[in-house]
């Protein structure tokens, strides 16, 4: 939950309250900037960028989209508003594909695992949270893609120790580290004050002024602010000293948020009903997946996205199948379906944690691969499990 300084700066696009933006050309963040460099390539026209507001909790929610019609990612959903996010997904004819949370949200209950049952979306958070709905965890120096456009991770903890900002070409949206005006309060999930000192001075406000910053909440009317106005006119950051901003933040006083007893254990609990997977016999333990590996009636199916294979590294011999791309290769004539039919092999797939594969499980099913299971908590459950890993 942020908690914020004195503002009065509007920059409000739409005549509704509750949707502020616009489909507007991609500018970009200065000369030289590496991070901002790939997207300064990736724009041709007009990109869909949605700002959402949800009054109860202060909360903006960004539905962004290279393009109408494509593929689509949504940052910091608001549970009870997702009716209103597909209902603007299916009007700008988007496919929503990824979910993205920038912390664990103290104050509201995530609209992750809604959006991921409604539209088998990959949800996306850092690599040190503790929420079970995560599907793709992420961590410095990662990106997030989708259809035309790419988001750089940056690891900003302090306001708890799972908070990070998402940067993207002229615009980062920094969650509740830095606010308009403010920055988000350090005193429970693990923040720490200094650690927020370092991810603002040395992180975001060395990133070119111009930048165009949003956060995930305010609480007086402002919807962006820039890094040069941050810079100078925020309250909080016009300390000399790390143990100045310490003695700042230790002394605000604040009470807990009013949902934060609720909130918090929902957003850590609201992961997949695997065991429901495991009932129907489509799921296999990664125990029991160590003897499925080299077995001529079985295909292994990894899931996961280039870069995760990169980093984590692979079940050996394992078929690369994207999740993005399952739909298609499981209707008629695409290649897992096809594999299925003129083997007869048993699909067993996996991903990072068991979500992504869980629901090419269920897929599979529909589609009438009746023999695809999945490996239980993915390739971190083989790991523990003592199974062997590649490049």
């Amino acid at each position: 939950m942020g908690e914020g300084g004195s503002a009065a700066r509007f920059f409000r696009f739409s005549r509704r309250k509750d949707i502020i933006g616009a489909d507007v050309p991609m500018q970009f963040a200065a000369a030289g900037q590496a991070q901002a460099g790939s997207a300064r390539r990736q724009w041709s026209g007009q990109m869909i960028f949605r700002q959402l507001f949800d009054s109860v909790s202060g909360t903006y929610t960004y539905l962004i989209a290279s393009r109408r019609g494509g593929e689509a990612l949504i940052i910091d959903p608001v549970l009870e508003k997702v009716d209103r996010y597909m209902q603007l997904i299916r009007e700008l004819d988007l496919k929503l594909v990824k979910a993205v949370d920038t912390h664990l949200h103290a104050d509201h209950i995530t609209g992750l695992g809604a959006l991921r049952d409604q539209t088998h979306c990959i949800t996306v958070m850092g690599e040190q949270t503790k929420a079970d709905v995560v599907a793709m965890r992420v961590a410095e120096g990662d990106r997030v893609g989708i259809e035309g456009l790419s988001l750089d991770v940056l690891y900003t903890p302090g306001h708890t120790d799972d908070s990070y900002s998402y940067l993207m070409g002229d615009r980062i949206f920094t969650g509740d580290t830095l606010l308009i005006r403010g920055t988000g309060r350090t005193d429970f999930q693990n923040g720490d004050p200094r650690a927020q000192y370092d991810s603002i001075f040395n992180k975001l406000l060395r990133l070119p002024e111009e930048t165009l910053l949003f956060p995930a909440h305010d609480y007086k009317g402002d919807t962006v602010s820039t890094i040069g106005e941050e810079k100078r006119f925020n309250p909080r950051l016009q300390v000399k000293s790390v143990d100045e901003y310490v003695d700042l933040m230790n002394n605000l006083h604040l009470p807990n948020p009013k949902m934060m007893d609720v909130a918090v254990p929902a957003n850590i609990h609201i992961g997949l009903h695997q065991e429901e997977i495991a009932r129907k016999g489509w799921a296999v333990s990664a125990k029991e997946a160590l003897g499925l590996r080299g077995r001529a009636d079985v295909v292994i199916v990894d899931l996961r996205e280039r870069a995760e294979r990169e980093r984590h590294g692979v079940i050996p011999g394992a078929l690369h199948a994207p999740y993005a791309d399952l739909q298609e290769n499981l209707s008629a004539g695409g290649m897992l379906h096809e594999l299925a039919v003129a083997t007869g092999k048993r699909v067993v797939f996996y991903c990072a944690f068991g979500e992504r594969s869980a629901m090419a499980v269920q897929a599979a099913q529909d589609a009438g691969v009746g023999s695809a299971c999945h490996i239980e908590g993915g390739i971190d459950a083989w790991k523990k499990a003592g199974g062997v890993v590649g490049e």
